[in-house]
């Protein structure tokens, strides 16, 4: 089973923070407009408002409403500033995410191992909390210059004690409407046939731009597929590579 949908035009080139000056432009006039509305936006770099033109396709109007919105949730939902892991525990502890290397395109390298995720062992509000502590510190470790991260979901083992619709479709949102334009490319591996059922109620949530980063890879094509975009130093070892893989919590 494999779905591929190809990565629009490579990104465009927005894989890295350039612009031209339309956009420079148009960054200029949203920082004016969202600090009107909200003064805290004032501390904020240029390449985060470019993101959120970018993903609502150059539309000013469009990106400073949703970029205000991220701006309120963020207070309400992260009111220190970050998530500690204190607040994470049972999330932290079925050791899910970890992060090391980097693609060919300098983007850091994340891998989420989808059956050791306990939607009975914790709540829905940790597990958010969980997705935004793991996105500050993708974010945090991205190389200079670079604005997305590549992941790998691996689904070995999945079985419905695994699934969780609300737990996907709140992460979706997060990463859409809180970190739009993070993802550069997402590869799905392992995947039993079972969980199609989840994916088909979680796919009409996906905004194209996203579909269109993700990958469904069939097992004897893991390896060389990731080749494509990856070197064999920076692969993890599980898929052939030698690359150790480091827990988020650690990174």
């Amino acid at each position: 089973m494999e779905f591929n949908f190809k990565e629009e035009a490579e990104n465009g080139g927005h894989d890295g923070m350039e612009y031209n000056e339309i956009e420079h432009g148009k960054v200029g006039i949203m920082r004016a407009l969202v600090q009107r509305e909200d003064p805290s936006s004032k501390d904020v770099e240029d390449s985060m408002i470019q993101r959120f033109l970018r993903a609502r396709d150059q539309d000013i109007e469009k990106a400073s409403k949703m970029f205000l919105k991220y701006l309120s949730w963020r207070r309400t939902s992260v009111p220190n500033g970050f998530i500690s892991a204190t607040e994470i525990p049972n999330d932290l502890a079925h050791n899910k995410v970890f992060m090391q290397g980097l693609d060919k395109k300098g983007r850091p390298i994340v891998v989420a191992f989808g059956a050791r995720h306990k939607p009975t062992k914790g709540s829905l509000e940790e597990f958010k909390r969980f997705v935004v502590f793991c996105l500050d510190k993708i974010s945090a470790r991205m190389p200079r210059g670079q604005e997305k991260f590549v992941c790998i979901a691996d689904l070995e083992g999945w079985g419905y004690s695994n699934s969780d619709i609300r737990g996907y479709l709140a992460a979706l949102s997060i990463l859409q409407d809180c970190y739009p334009e993070r993802l550069g490319k997402l590869f799905i591996v392992h995947v039993p046939y079972i969980f199609m059922t989840a994916w088909k109620m979680v796919y009409p949530f996906i905004d194209n731009c996203t579909k269109k980063k993700i990958c469904f890879v069939e097992k004897k094509k893991i390896t060389p597929t990731l080749l494509a975009d990856i070197d064999e130093s920076q692969i993890p070892v599980t898929y052939g590579g030698k690359m150790q893989l480091v827990p988020i919590e650690d990174c």
